[in-house]
């Protein structure tokens, strides 16, 4: 289930949601999730390459036996 945050106004969004902090701590805490969120989303798309590189080997050993398979824009 997602959180639903007004992207428009973080401060004002998270204002109930956590006590009153100073401003330089709260850059930090910001900055600090900023870069937690760059580095988890590089590892999904490690992730990503992998998964595809994998199903490309798939789809490349399953035509050399002889299989059609179809993409999924080809079946619309």
């Amino acid at each position: 289930m997602a959180i639903k945050i007004d992207e428009s106004d973080l401060g004002e969004a998270l204002k109930d949601k956590q006590p009153s902090i100073p401003e330089e701590e709260e850059v930090g805490f910001h900055k600090g999730a900023l870069n937690t969120l760059v580095n988890e989303r590089n590892e999904l798309i490690k992730m990503i390459q992998t998964v595809e590189a994998i199903m490309q080997a798939h789809l490349k050993r399953l035509e050399e036996l002889g299989v059609k398979v179809q993409k999924e824009d080809d079946k619309k």
